[in-house]
């Protein structure tokens, strides 16, 4: 059987994000939302789970919303691959403060990842000491009241970020060994109920599988995608997480 990709790119966490702007020379984090219909076809902007399955049925009803939002996409995307590799990379733990204050909210979980290294304790106590002059400053101007909000609302984000993608990788090595061991395994109906005795059939196998299945159709070879496809179909069955 041709080889397969076991890797898998960053997933989205659940963690806080917070987005700069600028305001009379001083930076303000504010979290936001962006919502792109421009024409108004989708109606008032909606939240929750309900809501997004009528964005999407909005969408399939609606050829052109559909190409115009499929447009909008490509050029984000696009949008955030050029700004990634326009950015020059920090190089002291002052300086990695200020790169992510300028980061936008829905770039830091790939930043994260990029300097999750370098998000080590050195610097988080450079930032824990930076907090605690402006904390116990005796006179504090706004400027540095500004600053502090900022930097606090950083090293939440920083601290949830970090926790989840150490969380994610841990999912991810332990998912790549599950699937490596099922699909090299003579008997796949066994090993899958072995799996399952140790909790290991879950939602990050599963997404494992997907995109292997994506590579596999991608790359044209079909007899790769049909037997993932129906291993996945068996680890639906067995999945309680």
């Amino acid at each position: 059987m041709a080889s397969l990709s076991l890797g898998l790119g960053i997933a989205s966490t659940a963690i806080t994000t917070v987005r700069t702007t600028r305001r009379s020379a001083r930076t303000r984090f504010r979290i936001s939302c962006v919502q792109w219909d421009p024409e108004g076809i989708l109606g008032s902007a909606q939240t929750g789970h309900i809501a997004r399955l009528e964005f999407k049925r909005r969408l399939e009803k609606d050829a052109e919303a559909r190409e115009a939002f499929e447009q909008h996409v490509r050029e984000e995307a696009e949008r955030r691959r050029a700004l990634r590799q326009s950015r020059v990379l920090p190089d002291t733990a002052q300086e990695m403060i200020e790169y992510f204050l300028d980061t936008e909210a829905q770039e830091l979980e790939f930043e994260i990842a990029r300097l999750r290294p370098r998000l080590n304790q050195e610097f988080f106590s450079h930032l824990k000491f930076e907090l605690g002059q402006l904390r116990f400053a005796v006179s504090k101007t706004q400027d540095m009241e500004d600053r502090l909000i900022e930097l606090e609302a950083l090293q939440k984000a920083l601290l949830e970020g970090t926790e989840a993608y150490d969380n994610m990788q841990a999912d991810l090595i332990t998912a790549r060994k599950s699937l490596t061991k099922i699909l090299t395994s003579k008997d796949v109906k066994a090993t899958l109920l072995e799996l399952v005795e140790q909790n290991k059939i879950n939602r990050s196998l599963l997404t494992l599988l997907d995109e292997n299945i994506a590579n596999a159709q991608k790359s044209d070879q079909k007899q790769v995608a049909a037997f993932m496809e129906k291993v996945r179909a068996a680890v639906l069955k067995y999945m309680t997480v």
